[in-house]
């Protein structure tokens, strides 16, 4: 049981990042009244929006003309701080990605690509699980449980990586609280803060997640005034180039260990070179261990 949930938490987080793409920290800059037309200096940047709709469709717009992007994170959870960093495809159901993540446990690398996820855990990790072969691969057709959750909720949280997906749950469950345009990395781009509020939509929180853990979810939501604080930074082609989420309030009403009086939750992405293409390839099938029949193996 050691095993599997040492696997379940490094997938867990590894899936969270995945899904999210969102932490907190602010840039200074002139306030620019939404609606308003900016003086860009030349920059080509529009002025914000007001509207959530109108964001969330302009940036839309955006990643589906790009389609790919590399990223690098920072995600605090449980009272543990994560790395990661890697580079996605956002494209359906040929979305693919290439991860290497950084916790306290060790390195784990991920791909995802042909519906299929690979995972190279750490060594220590791998012996546990009865295997000399450095990466796990887990099956979209896997008949055992916990792949059959872990495959399906990697499918539709890669489909969702597109960070637009933080603007869909502002236009369902949060307003814009402010805008202003800043300079970013040596760019002016536009900035917004944003609310959410979980319990306008608690599916829209759960979704992507196995059937049982959505329910216990929104039991467990149920009647509580959680807010959400994110902010996103888009530049003048309506990408955005960094996201951060603080889902502290959310993480504790979930139950979650808070660590030595750290708030879990916090989640920095950033985003670079959109557009250009990324190729994942599966590892060599002889590196490659079956986590269905390690399962088997384990009574599981």
């Amino acid at each position: 049981m050691r095993k599997t949930t040492t696997f379940a938490v490094a997938a867990g987080a590894a899936l969270a990042l995945v899904l999210t793409g969102c932490g907190s920290s602010a840039e200074n800059g002139t306030a620019v009244p939404a609606g308003q037309q900016a003086k860009d200096g030349g920059s080509g940047l529009a002025s914000p929006f007001s509207d959530a709709l109108k964001l969330a469709d302009a940036a839309k717009q955006g990643t589906e003309k790009a389609k790919s992007a590399k990223m690098s994170m920072d995600m605090s959870m449980g009272g543990q701080s994560m790395q990661a960093e890697g580079s996605m495809r956002f494209d359906g159901e040929n979305s693919a990605m290439t991860m290497t993540m950084n916790t306290p446990q060790g390195t784990t690398e991920m791909r995802y690509v042909d519906k299929t996820l690979y995972m190279k855990v750490p060594a220590a990790q791998a012996t546990q699980f009865g295997t000399d072969k450095p990466w796990l691969k887990i099956s979209p057709d896997a008949t055992d449980p916990m792949s059959q959750s872990f495959s399906k909720a990697m499918a539709q949280s890669t489909q969702q990586s597109d960070p637009t997906q933080i603007l869909d749950q502002v236009s369902k469950t949060g307003q814009i609280t402010g805008a202003d345009q800043v300079e970013l990395n040596g760019e002016k781009v536009n900035h917004y803060k944003v609310e959410l509020d979980v319990s306008k939509s608690i599916e829209t929180y759960a979704k992507g997640q196995p059937a049982e853990v959505q329910e216990q979810m929104k039991k467990m939501l149920a009647g509580k005034n959680i807010k959400i604080p994110a902010e996103i930074w888009i530049d003048k082609d309506q990408l955005p180039l960094q996201v951060t989420m603080d889902q502290s309030e959310m993480m504790k009403s979930l139950g979650a260990s808070t660590g030595s009086g750290a708030t879990g939750g916090k989640i920095t992405v950033k985003y670079t070179d959109w557009g250009k293409p990324v190729d994942v390839a599966a590892p060599p099938a002889d590196q490659v261990t079956d986590f269905g029949e390690v399962m088997k193996k384990m009574g599981h």
